[in-house]
C-alpha cells in the first residue's frame, strides 16, 4: 500500500467517523417505515440507507439477524466487486510492484535534486506502463466503497431488526466495549475476529508477492531477498485505527467488516490467480 493511497484511506475513514458524528437522526427504520420519510436525511440515505436497512429487517424475519446482516454484506460485496474489478487489478499489480519500486527510490536515495527525482519518476512510471498499470485507477473502488460503508453504517444504527434482534442470546446492537463489560462473550468473538480477518486482508497481498519473488528467484537459480517493509508501520496501522474505531460502533458493523474482509482475501486470492494465467 503507497503512501498516497495510505492518506486517502485514512482521510476517507475520519470523514466517515465526522459525518456519522454529525447525523443526529437514527431514528429505527421498521418494515412499513415509508420512503418518504428519509427525504430529510439526504440522498445517501434515500438510495442506499433505506434499502439496506429494509433487505436487513425483511431478511431478519426469515432467518434471523446475523444472517440477514452477514447475507446483505455479501451482496453488497458482490456487486463493488463487479463495479471495481479492474480498478482491484490495478491496485493488485502496484502492490507486487512494490518490490521494484522500492528498488528503483533505493537506486536515488540522497539525491534530491530536480532532475534525480524526475528521473526516478520516470523510471517508476515506465514500469507501471510495462505492468499496464494505471496508478489513479486504483482509487475507484476507494470511492466507490466510501459512500457503501457510511450508508452500511446508518443501516446498522437505524435498522429496527438490529436494534431488537439478538444473535445466541445477545444483541448486534451492542458496541465490542460495552460487550467487554457486560461479558457477552459472542460479540466480543465477532470483533476479535474481524480484526484478525482485517489484518489478514492487509496483509494477504504482501505474502503473494514475496511468494512470488521466491518463485522467480528459484527459476534463475538465486537467493531471494526479501524486500524491506518500508510502509508496514503504515499498513499494520490502519488495523489498529479500525480496532479502535470499531470499539464504539454497533457489533452488527463489525460483523459487516469481518464479512468484507473475508470477501476481500477472496477476491485478492482470485485476482493473483487471474494473473498468474495471464504470465
Amino acid at each position: 500500500m503507497n503512501r498516497k493511497r495510505l492518506t486517502l484511506v485514512l482521510t476517507v475513514v475520519c470523514l466517515l467517523i465526522l459525518m456519522s458524528g454529525c447525523s443526529t437522526n437514527f431514528s429505527p427504520i421498521y418494515l412499513d417505515t415509508p420512503i418518504s420519510d428519509m427525504y430529510q436525511d439526504g440522498i445517501f440515505a434515500v438510495a442506499l440507507t433505506y434499502p439496506l436497512a429494509q433487505a436487513i429487517n425483511f431478511l431478519s424475519q426469515k432467518i434471523g439477524v446475523f444472517w440477514a446482516v452477514s447475507i446483505v454484506t455479501l451482496i453488497l460485496n458482490a456487486i463493488i466487486i463487479a463495479l471495481t474489478f479492474r480498478s482491484n487489478v490495478s491496485m493488485q499489480k502496484m502492490q507486487e510492484l512494490q518490490p521494484e519500486i522500492q528498488k528503483i527510490q533505493l537506486k536515488y536515495e540522497g539525491r534530491y535534486g530536480e532532475a534525480s527525482q524526475q528521473r526516478m519518476n520516470v523510471e517508476i512510471q515506465n514500469l507501471y506502463k510495462k505492468n499496464n498499470v494505471n496508478p489513479l485507477g486504483s482509487l475507484i473502488a476507494t470511492f466507490i466503497q466510501f459512500p457503501v460503508l457510511i450508508s452500511m453504517y446508518a443501516a446498522v444504527r437505524r435498522s429496527a431488526a438490529v436494534a431488537n434482534g439478538t444473535f445466541l442470546g445477545q444483541s448486534l446492537a451492542l458496541t465490542p466495549k460495552e460487550a467487554f463489560m457486560e461479558k457477552a462473550f459472542i460479540i466480543v468473538a465477532i470483533y476479535v475476529i474481524m480484526i484478525i480477518m482485517q489484518f489478514i486482508s492487509v496483509s494477504i497481498p504482501r505474502w503473494l508477492s514475496i511468494r512470488k519473488g521466491r518463485i522467480e528467484a528459484e527459476k534463475k537459480h538465486k537467493s531471494y531477498e526479501k524486500p524491506a517493509q518500508q510502509n508496514s508501520f503504515m499498513m499494520y496501522g490502519i488495523v489498529v485505527f479500525i480496532a479502535v474505531i470499531m470499539l464504539s460502533w454497533p457489533a452488527a458493523l463489525s460483523l459487516y467488516y469481518c464479512i468484507y474482509s473475508f470477501v476481500n482475501i477472496g477476491k485478492t486470492l482470485l485476482i493473483d490467480k487471474l494473473m498468474q494465467k495471464q504470465e
